[in-house]
């Protein structure tokens, strides 16, 4: 045998290990890097949630779940949005400086749309659920309570536009999620308007 056909020998015999080495290293990673990625179910718990608010009647509420969290859909009637302006309440953060929001809900509906409320059902305090109390001045929170939500687990009390009320123990407003308005049939939960836009 000739000294450059051993040459070539050697060089074809380390190539084709190298490749083999390259596809059974490819081969044996590929699980192992698939492992990482979420899956189905954690996927479809971070997804956006559509909600229909065709149906919603004014003065109406929906629940949904986002992300593991309830979300509610609030359709404030017109008699709702004038209490919520002629609110006198001290609120501790009226102009949503200090609570998490999207910037295109930070004014005094904290909404894209005035009539819509889209908020994350968690108080701020220690994440219980406040009950809707949408009358007004009911016996048991005063004369002056104008509608919005109190969390009866430690008394926290939020406005109709979900603002926290002075004397609370929640420490901020209930956080806005992210939304945004397909047509005027449908709020996407989780999708951000200003990034739609």
């Amino acid at each position: 045998m000739s000294e450059e056909a051993s040459v070539s020998r050697r060089h074809f015999l380390t190539v084709a290990t190298s490749v083999t080495g390259v596809v059974g290293l490819a081969l044996t990673a590929a699980p192992f890097i698939a492992s990482f990625r979420p899956s189905t179910r954690a996927r479809a718990l971070g997804a956006p949630v559509t909600v229909d608010i065709s149906r919603l009647d004014e003065g109406a509420m929906v629940r949904v779940v986002w992300r593991g969290q309830p979300v509610w859909v609030l359709h404030r009637s017109k008699e709702m949005l004038e209490r919520l302006a002629d609110e006198k309440s001290a609120l501790k953060d009226k102009d949503s400086a200090e609570s998490i929001q999207p910037e295109y809900a930070r004014n005094a509906t904290r909404a894209l749309r005035p009539e819509f409320l889209v908020v994350i059902g968690n108080c701020t305090h220690l994440g219980c659920a406040p009950l809707e109390r949408f009358e007004v001045a009911p016996a048991d929170l005063g004369p002056d309570w104008v509608g919005g939500f109190f969390c009866p687990c430690h008394g926290s009390k939020f406005d109709l536009a979900a603002r926290v009320m002075d004397g609370s123990p929640a420490p901020t407003n209930l956080v806005i999620p992210p939304y945004r308005f397909v047509g005027e049939e449908l709020i996407i939960v989780g999708e951000d308007a200003g990034a739609a836009a």
